[in-house]
């Protein structure tokens, strides 16, 4: 049976290219360097793909920052502020695209960026203009795939489908619809198609959309493009690849297109398997996604030969691919690498190169007379045993946890106070001017911060040597912060590396790896720590360096949590137990934090959830129950606050305009959001809600590395304060500033101060 893949990390074993891509941007590494380790990385993930048993392996899944903004470079959808005269895309504009740029070339803006689906990886949003023209221009992926015939591997092409590319993206005109464009993008997507044909037998295109809710009115577009598609791309065979949900809702898009083969994701839905196996055309093959592509937990292979049997009946064995539920880019490469873990729960887990060994397991095993085989027996009597370890093992368990979830009362949901009798106690215990400024809660993490952190986790540097390190960092933070004039403080977070991973270590049920690195955007990589047992607060997390920033100033200074939807969607989650209930315990063990920390005089707290949108079902009839779960689960977390301490919230990178009634019912007193990248765009969702409580709309990008001027942020503010009152509006970045130099952070942060105080006098509140 045969067996691809539909995506690979990009990054490397030991993140090559995040290395190479930070030393190009700095200068040190020019474009012909970086584009040598771009190619030695492609053709190493080919051959470990190949050498796991994977039969295709895919072409244009990588990327030197993101596979969306690579499509819109290779068509020519280049915004017009970038100055673009037509052609190719060079390299450093496609880094000003993502990244914004202020220098020699100009000031631009980057582009927006939000999550891909319900994932933590954040894509570029393609922005069309009315009278958008698409023309085949960079040659990306075709060289990518001469790459791999030239090294004699058998490959396949991976592109976003034309629906999945214009739906995700964005027209200058916010009412239009961009799937009006598709007769113009066609032709273009059919040139690619007819060369790509030349070097690769098979080309996916992914329409992961196709788990979402389209109008039905798409359908018949959707299929006549396709049948188009699969006429361009002539001898090659054309997978539709879906995934991240079902897509049986959806079945008018595809029943019996005669495409080369359908991927679905049977991870997420094996329930689609019979409904989507009817509704193949007789030459299509049907190709299962049966390895989680999405977390770090082993297949059970038990129950995905059940999966592969049920299709086989449908459409016959020799009508079956096999591949990973969807592109390993949310996994870390390789298990091997980590030696350090406990071996009880290794044992449970494979990584993207575990996975692919997988799917090779599982397709030597497609027929039931082919389980008997040695090496198919061992295999999976191996990948029995791996399981009936976790299910019978006492680390999952903690007894006192599920009875205290058990004991949960009614009241613990809610703050006791409303919020109007709220706002009166925070703004007599914290004396604010109108537009208060403050930041998101972490500061720049120096190359000195990092140096000192690598050697106190080596034994390099002891315990009381870091310590006097971070309290001296600390308290230049807080000093450099007065200078600047801002009004609400934060300590930084320089003894924390990642903002999930931190809290997993002082938790149980949770373990960490070594080099478990998955890509979230550009260069930045994350470490997601593996949740695989019930979880407990062994003792506080933050409150000793909160209060001790709080000790250096007479200003209000912000604890600093991540709140329990992103630290369950930023975690390898288990999987052996509801999502719900392992966010609860979470949860409970954040709500003891923040209760210590008011304890500890801290009267302003910060819970951050920038997840609670990207953890909602695909579709939206799941809703309203998901939100409402995850909304008390928040509320868990911080009822216990007294009035007058003044719980914040921060949220990103995803369209939060469609949820703004469910972030009103988390009553946290403030919100920040990411505003800036899109010009404000949220603030349409806030003219049509009377949003009750304070909102901090961010004003400038921390990810891209210009420095916003005053009045570009002094009228990013007049125009919030247009849809919200003055009174309760706040001025701050729109996310951490983690990863900026302090340069551009001090000066970004003084002109958003200045910005502050010119609209306090413009507004009448000075």
């Amino acid at each position: 049976m045969r067996t691809h893949s539909l995506g690979f990390p990009r990054m490397g074993r030991n993140r090559e290219l995040k290395t190479a891509l930070e030393a190009h941007w700095a200068g040190r590494l020019d474009t012909e360097g970086l584009l040598a380790v771009a190619a030695d990385l492609r053709r190493r993930h080919w051959a470990l793909q190949r050498d796991a048993g994977i039969d295709l392996v895919p072409v244009g899944d990588f990327s030197l920052y993101d596979h969306m903004l690579d499509l819109a470079a290779t068509f020519g959808v280049v915004p017009g502020r970038y100055g673009h005269a037509g052609g190719p895309v060079p390299t450093d504009l496609y880094f000003r695209m993502a990244r914004g740029g202020q220098d020699a070339c100009g000031d631009v803006t980057a582009m927006e960026m939000t999550k891909w689906f319900d994932t933590n990886y954040h894509y570029i949003v393609p922005e069309f203009a009315a009278d958008q023209a698409f023309a085949l221009t960079g040659d990306g992926i075709r060289a990518q795939a001469r790459q791999a015939r030239d090294a004699g591997f058998a490959a396949k092409a991976v592109l976003p489908g034309p629906f999945t590319f214009l739906l995700l993206g964005k027209c200058a005109d916010p009412a239009a619809d961009p799937s009006r464009l598709l007769p113009r993008l066609l032709p273009a997507y059919r040139e690619l198609l007819g060369e790509l044909a030349e070097t690769c037998p098979w080309i996916e295109l992914d329409e992961p959309v196709l788990a979402q809710d389209l109008p039905r009115d798409l359908a018949e577009p959707f299929r006549a493009a396709y049948e188009s598609l699969i006429e361009a791309a002539g001898p090659a065979k054309l997978l539709l690849a879906t995934y991240f949900g079902g897509i049986a809702h959806n079945l008018p898009f595809v029943a019996g297109l005669p495409l080369g083969g359908l991927h679905i994701d049977c991870q997420r839905d094996p329930t689609q398997i019979a409904p989507v196996a009817a509704a193949l055309a007789p030459e299509t093959a049907l190709s299962l996604g049966l390895v989680d592509g999405r977390n770090i937990w082993r297949v059970d292979a038990a129950a995905a030969l059940a999966r592969l049997d049920l299709a086989a009946e449908r459409v016959g064995r020799d009508r079956i691919l096999l591949a990973p539920s969807c592109s390993l880019l949310h996994c870390p490469v390789d298990l091997d690498d980590e030696t350090a873990l406990d071996p009880a729960v290794r044992h449970w887990m494979a990584f993207a190169a575990q996975k692919c060994r997988e799917v090779r397991l599982l397709a030597d095993a497609a027929a039931p007379g082919d389980r008997t085989r040695p090496e198919v027996a061992a295999g999976l009597a191996e990948n029995r045993a791996a399981w009936e370890d976790r299910r019978q093992s006492r680390l999952a368990r903690d007894e006192h946890v599920r009875r205290r979830v058990a004991e949960i009362s009614p009241d613990m949901f809610h703050r006791p106070a409303p919020y109007p009798e709220r706002a009166r106690a925070q703004r007599a215990a914290l004396s604010l001017p109108p537009l208060p400024t403050t930041t998101i809660g972490s500061f720049p993490q120096t190359p000195e911060i990092r140096r000192a952190r690598r050697a106190h986790r080596a034994g390099e540097l002891g315990d009381a040597a870091y310590e006097a390190f971070l309290k001296e960092t600390l308290a230049d933070t807080v000093a450099r912060q007065e200078a600047l004039g801002l009004d609400v403080l934060v300590h930084g977070e320089a003894e924390r590396g990642d903002m999930v991973e931190y809290f997993g270590e002082r938790l149980s049920g949770f373990c960490f790896t070594k080099n478990g690195w998955v890509q979230s955007y550009g260069s930045r990589c994350v470490k997601p720590p593996v949740l695989h047992g019930d979880v407990s607060r062994p003792g506080p997390m933050t409150v000793a360096w909160s209060a001790f920033a709080a000790s250096l100033t007479p200003r209000p200074m912000k604890g600093m949590l991540t709140g329990p939807a992103t630290i369950l969607c930023w975690s390898f989650v288990r999987d052996d137990q509801p999502r719900e209930a392992t966010r609860r315990q979470i949860a409970l063990a954040l709500r003891d934090e923040v209760a210590d920390l008011e304890a500890a005089g801290l009267r302003v707290i910060q819970i951050d959830e920038p997840a609670l949108r990207e953890g909602l079902p695909l579709r939206r009839r799941d809703w309203d129950q998901a939100i409402a779960l995850a909304v008390d689960d928040f509320r868990l977390t911080a009822s216990v606050a007294r009035p007058e301490t003044q719980i914040h919230t921060h949220m990103c990178y995803a369209e939060f305009g469609e949820i703004v009634p469910a972030i009103a019912a988390m009553d946290a007193d403030v919100i920040s959001l990411e505003a800036s990248r899109s010009r404000m765009e949220l603030l349409s969702a806030f003219a049509d809600y009377a949003y009750p409580n304070e909102i901090g709309p961010g004003l400038y990008d921390i990810h891209s590395p210009r420095v916003p001027s005053v009045e570009e942020m002094e009228e990013l503010l007049l125009r919030a304060a247009a849809v919200i009152d003055p009174r309760k509006l706040w001025a701050n970045p729109d996310c951490g500033l983690k990863t900026r130099a302090w340069p551009e952070t001090t000066a970004a942060l003084a002109n958003l101060v200045e910005a502050a105080r010119r609209a306090r006098r413009r507004l009448g509140l000075a």
